[in-house]
This record gives C-alpha cells, structure tokens and sequence, in this order.
C-alpha cells in the first residue's frame, strides 16, 4: 500500500544506494556493448567549491540529457571530477593556516604547505560530489576524475613540452592581471569590474625644444591613475586633433620626473574624452602597452609585486631622468597612499589643472578583493593564434555547433581577436612547470626532472645543477585537456577510442572563452578531432525579481536548503521548465513549491489508481484498447513522448518539461482520471470495460514515470519500484526503456473525447471569468451544430452535466440573446447568463480589460519599433517583449 505523502527525505538516500549497488550509471557495461555511446564530460567544479544554483542547474541539465540518452539504450558515459583550482584551493588553505595560528606558507616552505593541500584535499574537498549525488546526478562515479591525478597530471606535462618544442609556448615579457595580494598573474575570468566613483585628474606637462629648454606651451592629459604617471614614456593625440597637430614629434618634460617623452599621433586617443591627449604608460595599462608597441615607446615599470612604489635603485626609471627629491621619497609608498602625495606634489608645483568627478570600472580580483594592476613580468604564453583558427574552421565547417546559434558569434569575436595566453601562475597549488634553468639562465623544457639534467649535460658536456621554474600553470591549461586526458590520453586506451569525441558539452555561456575555446582548440591540435559535437550555453539563475544573486544583496538561493525543504525533484523540474534558450532563469522559491504541488499530484493519482484496483497487466496491449477515453489517453501520452523527445533532441528543456508537465497534470491526472472515475467505481459497470481501464490507468502510470524520470528521477524511481513490486525482473527505471508509443494515436478518439474535455474546459473558463456563483447550474445552448457534433453531445450528455455545472442541453440555430458565445473546435456553443450575472457590469469590465490589453500592446509595439532599442536591447529581452505582445493579442481576441 502507498504512503498517503511522497517523503523525499526518506526516499532519496534509499534510491541512490539503490542506484550505485546496481551501477546504474556505469559506463560500459557489457549489455550496452554493441549500443552507441554518448558522453558527456562534466564542466569540472572547483574541489572548494559547494552546490550553488549556477552548478544546479548545470547538472540537472546534463543529467537529463544522460538518463534520456541511457533510456534511449545508449552505453552513457557522464565523465565526473573535480578541478584542483589553484588560487581559490590555496586561499582556502591559507585562510585556515591562519585562522588556526600556523605558520604562513613562506615560513614553512612548499614542500609542507602542499602537503596541507592535499591533506586538505583529502579531508573536505569532495563535498561537492555529494552534493551532485544528492541532487540525483547519474554520472560514472567509478570513473571520478581530479586534474592532479596522476594520468591527468601526465597529460598536462606532455602538453607543455610538445607545445614547446613546437614553437607554440615560449616566454615573454608581457603586461597581465595581476593581484597584489596573491602576487600572481590571474586570468581574465578572475578579475572583476567594479564601478568606482573617483576622480579624473588634468595635469599640465611642460612642451620643451630640441635643447630640452621649456617651450612656455602645455600639454593637458587627463588620468584616472595620477600615481602611475611616473612611469610615463609618452603622450598620445589623435592624428586628426587639429588642437594638437602642431605639437606631433616634440617632446615634454616628464613633471616630478624630468625624464623628455615624446609625443605621438596614435587613433587610440579619443578626441572627445578628457583633454584629447593620453598619457602613456605601457608597463601599467594594457591599452597604453599596445601604444607602446606601435610607438616605440620605452616601458618602465614602478610597482613591485606588493603594489607599492618602486623608485629607488630602479634603473629603468632613473635613466634618462632626474628626480625631485620629494618624488624618489614616494619609493616603498602603497600605490593608492602614493596617488595623493603625487596630486599634492603636481598641485604644489602648479601643474595640476582640474579635478572632476568621474564614474568608471575598476578591476578587482574576484577572490582577494583588492584592486587588479597590470603588470609587468615575465611569463609563460602558449601562442593561440594557429589553434584559435582550427578551432573557429570547426565551427564553420559544422563539426561543433553552438546552441543557442547566436553563441557563435561570440565565439567567433573571441577567437579572431585571441591574444597570447598567459599561462603561468606565482602560486605553489598546481601543476608546476616543466621547466629547468641553469646558472647561466639557460631553459631545459622536459617531462622530468631526469629528461631535463640529460639535455643540460648533453649541452654542456658534463652535469651541471639545473634549478625548476617556481611557477605553475594556468588551472584553465588543465581543464583544456578535460574531455580527453579523463579518457587516459594521451595514451590510447579503450575508452579514449570509444567515447572520444564526446556528444554534448553543457556549460554556462561566461566561460565560452575561457574554457570552450580553450578546450576546442588543445582538441583539434592534440588529437586532431574536436572534442565535442555540440556545446549548450545556458545562461544565469537570478533571484525572483531578475537581479544576480549575491551574498552581499542576500538574495542567494541555496539549492541544498530546497532539497531539504522540498526534496531534489521539484528544484530540478523548475531550473528545466524555466532554461529557455538564451534567456536568464529568474527563480523563485514558490514555483519550486508549485512543482513539489506537482509531485504531489502525481503520487496521489498514482495511490488514486492503486485504491482503485489499476494494477499492471503483462499481458496489456495497449494496441488493442477499445474504450473512447482509453484511447484518448493512449493517444495523447504518444503525443507527449513525441514532444518531450523532440524538445530534448533540440536541447528544449522549457518546452520539455512543459510537454511532460502538461500531459501528466492536465491530461492524466484532471481529464482521464476524472472521465474515468464513473468506469472505476459506478455500479453496473461491465467488468471488461472496468478490467481495460484499471489496466490502462496502470499502463499510463508507468509511462508518466518513464517519461519524467529525466526530469524527477527519484520520485519516479520510487513509483516504478512501487508499480512493479509484482515484476521484479523489470529491474530500475534508471535503466529501463524510455516510451514506445509510436501508433497508438487515434484521430477518432482525439475528436471525440477531446471536443467534450475542450468544451467542458471552455465553459469552467467562461463561468470563472464572467463570475457564475460556483454552485450554479446553467444552461447550454449548441447553435447550427453539424449532426455528428450533435451526436457526440447526446453520448456525452451526462459528463458534461456533471463535470460543466449545466441544468440543461439544448440545440438551436442561433444564439439566445445575453449568451456568452465560445467557439469550439468549429462549434459554437451558447451560455445564456441574464440573470445569472449582471452583464452589463461585465460588458464594462470587459471594455475595461480590452483598453488595458490595447494599450499594453501599444506600449510593446513602441518598443519593438524604435531601432535603437531593438539594437542595444539583449536578445532576451526583445524576446521576452515579442512573446508579451503575443499573450496580449491572444488576450484581446478572447475578450473581443
């Protein structure tokens, strides 16, 4: 007997245990043999990471993908790990060194501080997984995977010094993102824009002649960073700057500095912001560094890895210069202290112009908070430009599409624009470059240690003491190598031959760049095929109201507090029904709390239909039903698989999911259970007619379980199991077969049944929105109906009383007069309501509703035409206004 609740708390642990004593989800198994793989490799989470909503949405939409393929008889690969996250894994660990009163790193040395990582690792590391696990992923938990594995850590390695030997990785001194407080070079992923109100300082630089004497004349730049002005080598003015054409090849004299910097006609000055001239410093702005290279300008940097002032004994900046006194005492000053001794220093020397407010965007470090420098330094880059373009002719040539399409612009913008890629990192959690230096700085490039002191004695002609570079690699360069070093490249193992390329890659659309292209382009270069067929972007979860969820804003919502409030089912049905292609997931926790009233519906018309004898029959031939509602229902759950299946196949998730939801709510568990009542406990009812719709109501339960279990996967795990406690061969839904439905749909039984629950439906709207007192009856008029429709009215006359709230059913050629007229399927069908409402109030609030309906779609339409919005507008946004007008017009014409 069925529980009267649906506990998830109760059920879950159970069905997942139940899950892994099966290996369900395991890859290979030997009845799958000769089926089609399809993978999926898991965008890997950070291993400090804890489920958020971005990782639940994440994986429900893989997971739904993989049980659907795995129901479809797929052999379903769903490749599991976790990333080793080097700044965000050795912050963790610094963070509790320090809560606990330990030794710093430094004072302890790499050796012992990687030692507490990956003790760390060990201890807490994995939580996300069984988080995952919990909210009901069906990944190969056998085949787990960590970018530091031993395998993975090989493949990293081979990476490098192939690339290296290609000419493809080198090192160069370049500018980068880097943090003060981590002191490390971090990617563009990690830096975070935030808006600063500051200020926007005018200095006045002296022009000087070919002696170095001063002109009298000035030149005005204007800078967000006075700080850095230090290190200026330039001034830049657009070539068609009539102001400054004049001044094009002369030169001033750096104020606080002395040192004579030319000035340049480069386009990069925008004639209309500031003062038209740019001061130039390359070694601390990645634009000014582009200048740089085209000007030939010199880059002298003034900022130590600390972010604090770097003056004293800098030869790069003391040559050709001769510094004030005061200026060389801002040395060991933290750079923002030294940005107002300099404006105190310009203004008391009366160089400093103006001084306007100015809103612009900072760079931060997403992780330390503090305010991001570019940085001079030498690093390790792997130069992308002949990967990117293999990867962008894949794309062309359709061996990886993008879903949504309009992503491979994006794509395409990104990659014909690449720039080198910085690859190294100043952390000691990673994996550390392979790379070895002799006395004389000369590089040795090897898998090993023993490799490296091979090449050094063979260039040498005896040993010589090599020391390894310090640095590590970009946590990105790892996760590069993800679909196929999970796989055992680079050695050619049977799982590599059979898995690789992978099917689909699903993903958030902020990392296309950053992990996508990346993996796109090792891919093709590595193993010569693109490491995946298709990528699905999705895109955001916000909070109720459309805003980013943030700490900060206290509007997160936490998916493990739902799972415990509501079960993982109704969390994973909504963030499915909500992914429409392109468009932010705006959550709220009242429509997981409608779909957890949706689970419960479905359990209680499965007790429903256990209380009432529907119990499976092995021998049921669904091909052979004869009774009209049976039918009806046969043919609508065909319709549903055809949709969910289709919707899925075209990576539809909100049309998926609203097919499966309609079906089961609408259809199963309000029409066919509710036509079928009279079958299941009237009296007189012949035996044959009960028997075929007790099977037929067993049959469809099954069935609703199939094809929801993408979707809710334990609550039906557990109807399937209760359903079929009497057939235990049948084994796990997990791994049962999805529905066949195919030719069960019968046009007769669609018209017949479909015109009542149509009409019934027409007339329960009509009576709510025209306010008929829920228990009157009223009457039913069918005007000029056609013979057959007259006859289906006659055989269904004593459901429709019943289930409509009619006195009376009448037929007549034209409408009564009062009558509120619906058009059924062709019919017109009459309620004749004078008396019943007072219609002239309903006449004037529907003219009421028709003016707001007008003006709404007035409103959109304005929108819509104005070009300049069309063209600035997101996507999503244009769209969500093209379907709001559509639910408008579709309102108009039903109140009209």
């Amino acid at each position: 007997m069925m529980d009267k609740t649906f506990e998830p708390a109760s059920v879950e642990a159970r069905i997942s245990a139940a899950w892994a004593e099966a290996d369900a989800f395991r890859a290979g198994r030997p009845e799958r043999a000769g089926a089609p793989p399809y993978c999926i490799v898991i965008p890997p989470p950070n291993v400090t990471g804890s489920l958020h909503m971005g990782h639940a949405l994440n994986n429900t939409l893989q997971d739904v993908l993989c049980r659907f393929e795995r129901m479809r008889g797929k052999d379903v690969l769903w490749q599991p790990g976790t990333d080793h996250a080097g700044i965000a894994t050795q912050m963790v660990v610094e963070r509790r060194m320090m809560e606990r009163q330990e030794p710093g790193r430094r004072e302890i040395g790499r050796a012992a501080f990687l030692e507490k990582v990956w003790a760390w690792k060990a201890e807490s590391g994995g939580a996300i997984v069984n988080q995952l696990k919990r909210l009901g992923a069906s990944c190969d938990w056998s085949r787990e995977r960590f970018t530091m594995d031993e395998g993975l850590s090989r493949a990293v390695l081979k990476t490098f010094v192939d690339l290296h030997r290609q000419g493809l990785i080198y090192r160069d001194k370049r500018l980068v993102n880097w943090d003060p407080r981590f002191q490390t070079a971090i990617s563009d992923i990690e830096v975070q824009q935030i808006e600063v109100k500051g200020h926007l300082w005018h200095f006045d630089y002296p022009v000087v002649d070919e002696t170095g004497a001063e002109t009298g004349e000035l030149i005005t730049v204007a800078t967000t960073r006075p700080e850095t002005m230090l290190g200026d080598t330039g001034i830049a003015v657009h070539p068609e700057d009539a102001r400054y054409t004049g001044l094009v090849g002369k030169k001033v004299r750096l104020p606080l500095v002395g040192r004579l910097i030319p000035i340049v006609a480069d386009a990069y000055s925008d004639p209309e912001k500031g003062t038209g001239a740019v001061k130039i410093t390359p070694a601390h702005d990645f634009n000014d560094f582009e200048v740089g290279q085209r000007q030939g300008l010199g880059v002298i940097n003034i900022l130590d890895p600390e972010g604090r002032m770097l003056l004293d004994g800098n030869a790069a900046f003391l040559a050709d210069a001769n510094p004030e006194p005061e200026a060389l005492a801002l040395h060991g000053l933290d750079r923002a202290l030294a940005r107002k001794q300099v404006v105190a220093l310009m203004e008391a020397r009366g160089r400093l112009r103006a001084i306007e407010p100015n809103t612009h965007a900072v760079p931060h470090g997403d992780r330390s908070g503090v305010v991001i420098e570019p940085y001079l330094t030498d690093q390790w880059y792997v130069n992308v430009k002949p990967l990117a373009e293999r990867a962008l002719q894949a794309v062309r040539d359709g061996q990886t599409k993008f879903v949504p399409e309009t992503y491979e612009k994006t794509f395409f913008q990104w990659l014909t624009n690449i720039e080198p890629w910085c690859i190294s990192r100043q952390l000691w959690w990673g994996h550390q470059i392979p790379v070895w230096y002799d006395a004389e700085g000369g590089i040795f490039v090897a898998e090993s240690e023993a490799e490296a002191l091979a090449q050094a004695e063979a260039k040498h002609g005896h040993p010589v003491a090599l020391t390894r570079d310090e640095d590590v690699l970009d946590t990105w360069f790892s996760s590069a190598l993800w679909p196929f070093s999970t796989l055992g490249w680079p050695d050619s193992t049977p799982e590599l031959t059979r898995y690789y390329p992978t099917n689909t890659l699903v993903t958030g659309k902020d990392i296309i760049f950053f992990w996508v292209a990346r993996m796109m382009m090792m891919g093709l270069h590595l193993t010569d095929r693109a490491p995946f067929d298709t990528v699905y972007l999705h895109t955001l979860v916000r909070d109720a109201s459309g805003a980013k969820m943030s700490k900060s804003k206290g509007n997160v919502v936490d998916p493990l507090e739902l799972i415990e409030q509501v079960g993982a089912d109704p969390l994973r049905f909504t963030l499915c029904a909500l992914a429409v292609q392109g468009r932010d997931i705006k959550l709220s926790t009242d429509r997981v709390q409608g779909y957890r009233n949706f689970a419960t519906k479905l359990w209680n018309a499965a007790r429903f239909a256990e209380l009432n004898g529907c119990q499976l029959d092995p021998a049921y031939d669904p091909r052979a039903i004869t009774g009209a509602i049976n039918r009806w229902a046969l043919t609508e759950a065909a319709r549903a698989v055809d949709e969910v299946t289709a919707a899925l196949e075209a990576y539809r998730f909100n049309d998926a999911a609203a097919a499966a939801y309609r079906f089961v709510w609408n259809i199963f568990c309000d029409w066919y259970l509710e036509l079928a009542k009279p079958v299941l406990q009237g009296e007189g009812v012949d035996p044959a007619v009960r028997a075929e719709t007790q099977a037929t109501v067993a049959f469809l339960v099954d069935q609703v379980a199939k094809l929801l279990h993408p979707f809710m996967p334990f609550l039906t795990e557990e109807l399937w199991a209760i359903k079929g406690a009497a057939l235990p061969e049948r084994g796990l839904l997990a791994m049962a077969a999805w529905p066949d439905l195919a030719g069960l749909a019968d046009a007769g039984a669609e018209a017949e049944v479909g015109f009542v629950v149509d009409l019934v439906s027409q007339i329960r709207s009509a009576r709510s929105e025209t306010s008929v007192p829920a228990a009157a009856q009223i009457p039913l008029v069918m005007v000029g109906t056609s013979s057959e429709v007259r006859t289906r009215v006659e055989a269904w006359r004593d459901t429709l009383l019943r289930l409509a709230r009619l006195s009376e059913i009448t037929f007549a050629e034209t409408p009564p007069k009062n009558s509120v007229q619906l058009l059924v399927r062709g019919s017109v069908a009459a309620l004749p309501l004078e008396g019943v409402v007072d219609l002239a109030a309903e006449v004037a609030r529907l003219k009421k509703e028709q003016g707001k309906a007008q003006g709404e779609i007035k409103k959109i339409d304005a929108k819509l035409g104005n070009a300049d919005f069309v063209a600035r507008a997101p996507e999503e946004i244009i769209e969500e206004n093209r379907e709001r007008r559509e639910a408008e017009a579709a309102r108009l014409v039903k109140i009209e």
